[in-house]
């Protein structure tokens, strides 16, 4: 895991310069630099990626996501959910897309929150679970409202997902015209009186594969 002095060191422009084999990070600590969305709710707070408010209703779903796509990679980052009276979820897209003229984005997402966390969602596309964490495994591991790590690895075909080291995903995409390259987007989830947080967003670029 990088320090705060480590990733300023980087310099902000390198922060999207991933190179294959080199786990840099993506987000500085301090700004949206290489990210895009609603900044009059993402915002950055204490060395964090912030949204919503438990103070007030998230009206719906929002997405901030990065300027630039990955293909194969390992991300490892650091959430903390809060929230009252409704569905407090948010979750991290892969391999995912802006649906034009709306506020969603399409792929996948390591769910969390609501009882999800450590679940493959497949987010406004087939609008389903390709694989949900066990209950006793996500009860045993999770940290609720406290910071929880998510480490995520996409490459080819394969999926893997860890909740606190743990690992609860073990997917293998049977449809082959599902892309396998795409931005990577942070969730908070609408209709619920929400405050989600990211931190320590480092990811490795991995060598290109062609599924089977």
């Amino acid at each position: 895991m990088f320090s705060v002095i480590g990733i300023l060191v980087l310099g902000i422009s390198q922060l999207m310069e991933v190179r294959a084999g080199q786990a840099i990070p993506i987000f500085d600590g301090k700004t949206l630099n290489g990210w895009e969305g609603n900044t009059n709710n993402w915002r950055v707070e204490s060395g964090a990626i912030v949204a919503g408010s438990r103070e007030r209703r998230q009206p719906h779903n929002e997405f901030l996501a990065t300027r630039r796509e990955f293909g194969n990679f390992e991300l490892r980052l650091q959430y903390k959910l809060e929230g009252t009276n409704g569905f407090v979820n948010g979750g991290v897209q892969f391999w995912s897309q802006r649906v034009p003229n709306n506020f969603e984005v399409s792929g996948y997402q390591a769910d969390l929150g609501a009882v999800t966390d450590g679940n493959l969602y497949d987010e406004s596309r087939r609008n389903r679970n390709l694989v949900e964490a066990k209950k006793e495994t996500r009860e045993k591991v999770l940290r609720p409202g406290d910071w929880n790590d998510y480490r995520i690895r996409a490459e080819g075909a394969h999926i893997q997902l860890w909740l606190n080291g743990v690992k609860t995903v073990d997917y293998m995409e049977s449809d082959k015209t599902i892309p396998e390259r795409g931005i990577i987007a942070l969730q908070i989830h609408g209709g619920a009186w929400t405050k989600v947080q990211y931190r320590n967003l480092v990811i490795e670029e991995l060598p290109e594969t062609t599924s089977p």
